[in-house]
């Protein structure tokens, strides 16, 4: 799914070669391939690969993604896993995650009411301390005074998928997320949020010669969301990432810094971000 353009560069030299040419059935480093995904509850064999997309976001920090991907797993009348397809056959969640691979998540964790939990309690201090190093006095005292309000519940909005799947799959991903948000509240489960917290991978070409820095989002909807924030700081990965870790080549490429932005918004502003990255993905 996440091919180095440079493979297509090594494939094209050996196109010059007049005697045998490419192989037919040699990746060119630019072919599409027809993949059909869907969007059902995690189960418990999803874990490590839920756990391995956390740690796309997380990297070298210590937060246990093993545990919190448990937790996820726990709650799974909330949220989602993006899977292949099973070729229209029927089969059950155990079959379709036979070879391991989960392709995105989208979820919700309360990172207010499950605050003594390991994982949680590492996450909430990983972005304090980031906001300490890197974020302004009034942001820092922003998120300070946010998570330290138990009265305000927030939730850590999860929205991770391999590189190559398009941004219109967020859409029915993320509406579904918000109608299962309301039937636990309805339930009287502790999903009564008032922020929605999330964690932003972008790539930034830094400003030179006079021209300004572009930023590039791994997931393009999330540029919109993070224009939404009451609050946002970001730091980069660059002395963190590596091949293995990220799995991104973007974070390969030498002209771009890899990123992470911190992002608050107001949790009763999410149906209209729905709305509002509809329209965006559709150039409306």
């Amino acid at each position: 799914m996440e091919e180095d353009p440079s493979d297509s560069d090594s494939e094209t030299s050996s196109d010059d070669d007049e005697d045998d040419g490419p192989h037919p059935d040699a990746y060119t480093g630019n072919e599409e391939v027809q993949i059909d995904f869907e969007g059902r509850a995690p189960v418990d064999p999803d874990c490590h690969g839920i756990s391995q997309l956390l740690q796309r976001v997380f990297l070298k920090a210590h937060i246990n993604t093993m545990q919190m991907a448990d937790m996820i797993i726990a709650q799974n009348f909330v949220g989602s896993v993006i899977c292949q397809c099973d070729d229209g056959m029927e089969s059950d969640a155990d079959d379709m995650c036979e070879d391991g691979t989960i392709f995105g998540i989208t979820t919700v964790l309360n990172i207010t009411a499950k605050k003594n939990s390991p994982c949680i309690d590492q996450f909430r201090s990983f972005v304090v301390q980031k906001a300490e190093k890197h974020a302004p006095d009034s942001v820092l005292k922003h998120f300070r005074d946010v998570l330290g309000n138990e009265a305000r519940p927030i939730g850590y909005l999860i929205n991770e998928r391999f590189i190559n799947i398009p941004s219109q799959i967020s859409v029915p991903l993320l509406e579904n997320l918000y109608k299962e948000i309301n039937a636990a509240k309805q339930k009287g489960m502790p999903f009564n949020f008032v922020y929605f917290l999330m964690i932003i991978k972008f790539y930034r070409k830094e400003a030179k010669k006079g021209k300004p820095k572009e930023d590039t989002y791994t997931n393009a909807e999330e540029e919109l969301i993070a224009t939404h924030a009451v609050n946002s700081f970001e730091y980069s990965v660059a002395d963190e990432c590596d091949m293995g870790m990220s799995g991104d080549w973007l974070e390969g490429d030498a002209n771009l810094t890899p990123y992470r932005k911190v992002v608050l918004f107001d949790a009763k502003n999410l149906p209209q971000l729905i709305l509002d990255i509809q329209k965006y993905i559709n150039g409306e």
